[in-house]
Order: C-alpha cells, then sequence, then structure tokens
C-alpha cells in the first residue's frame, strides 16, 4: 500500500500507541494502533489492525485489517506440565536464585509455537488462543472463547474449547474473497471500494470488483 505525503485523504499513517502500553520487539504497521495497557512482546501487527485495552501478545504475527478487542491473550503462556513442577521457577530459575539461567531450550520451545492471525480477523473480548494456532483470514473468535484447533478462512468459532459456530459465506463465496485478496490492495483502491463494502452484498462486491482488479 502507498500512498502520497500530500494526499489530504489519508490520517497520518504512523502506528498509534496508547502511552500506557509496553512493546518489545515488536513490528506495526501502518494506521496500527494499540491501546490502553497492551503488553506485546515479539508481535508483528500488520496495517489497520488494532488491539484494544488490556490485550496481551507474545510470538504472533498479526495480519492487515484485524480487530483485536479488550482482554485478548494471544499466544497464552504454556507451563510445562511435563516435569515434577510446572512453575516458572523450573525455565526462570534466575529470577530466584543466584548462579542460575534462564532455561533457552523450554523458551525456544515457546518461540516456535508462533500464533498466527490472518488478514480481516476478528477476535472478542476476552478470547485466549493457544500456542501454535493459526486463524485464518475473515475467521471470528467468539467472546470469552478458548482456542485450541486452528480456524479456518471465514469461520466463526466460540465457547471453551472453541467449536465452529457458522460459516460467515457460503463456500464459493469464501473462495472468491479470498481470490479478490482485497487486503492486499493499493489503499487508493480500498479508499474506493469502502462504499461498496458498506452497501453490497458479499457477493454484489465480488461481481463488480472482480472486474475491476
Amino acid at each position: 500500500m502507498s500512498t502520497s505525503p500530500t494526499d489530504q485523504r489519508f490520517h497520518d499513517s504512523e502506528p498509534r500507541i496508547h502511552s500506557t502500553a509496553k512493546l518489545h520487539g515488536c513490528k506495526l504497521g501502518r494506521f496500527s494502533e494499540i491501546g490502553e495497557r497492551v503488553l506485546l512482546r515479539d508481535v508483528t501487527v500488520g496495517d489497520f489492525s488494532y488491539f484494544e485495552r488490556n490485550g496481551e501478545a507474545i510470538y504472533t504475527d498479526v495480519g492487515r485489517f484485524c480487530s483485536i478487542a479488550s482482554n485478548v491473550r494471544l499466544n497464552a503462556l504454556e507451563h510445562p506440565m511435563e516435569r515434577v513442577s510446572m512453575h516458572k521457577m523450573t525455565y526462570r530459575p534466575n529470577e530466584y536464585f543466584r548462579f542460575m539461567t534462564l532455561d533457552s531450550a523450554f523458551r525456544e520451545r515457546r518461540h516456535n509455537k508462533r500464533v498466527t492471525i490472518g488478514h480481516d480477523v476478528w477476535i472478542g473480548h476476552g478470547a485466549v488462543v493457544m500456542p501454535g494456532i493459526t486463524i485464518g483470514h475473515g475467521a471470528v473468535i467468539g467472546a470469552n472463547a478458548v482456542v485450541t484447533k486452528d480456524v479456518i478462512p471465514y469461520e466463526i468459532v466460540g465457547g471453551v474449547p472453541a467449536k465452529r459456530i457458522r460459516m460467515r459465506f457460503p463456500d464459493h463465496t469464501i473462495q472468491a474473497l479470498l481470490d479478490l485478496s482485497w487486503w492486499n490492495w493499493p489503499l487508493n483502491m480500498i479508499y474506493q471500494a469502502i462504499g461498496d463494502m458498506q452497501q453490497l452484498s458479499a457477493e454484489e462486491f465480488i461481481a463488480k470488483w472482480k472486474k475491476l482488479v
């Protein structure tokens, strides 16, 4: 996506980060927003995506145009249940004892279970996404859901553990939307399409715009 610095249609594209948010090792896309008391570590956030207040994420890649509600946790902390003790002293003993170091193997295990969030995903209030999960484009995660399995594109899931409620659209419409991949369009084209996103059905939008791209 590219814009001219003199194009008056668009606001400043720099990420907006609330003063109370804490980020470490993160990469933020244009027009992204990080709300109050959000904690992010080793997270990439795509263009236009936003975290509402009190969200947390670690080792996560978030696509473009994602709506992440308050109190969401992405890549929830994993404890080593196979060990005699699951307490963090077994993998972060340096916090309690001198001359002991961080368990680098356990840290690498956590790092390798990244969460991947597709484009245009909505994650509802208080939802938890467990390590290693992939959520497809256009999916919806219900409020307070606990996601323990991958979610396919345009699937709506909810509950504990999260299960399918329904699909947002019929299969042929989903495939057409994936083919269209509007989230990858130049910003000027997205600007032009917003009115149709508001007024047309998904099928009508596809029929019109697949001729224009």
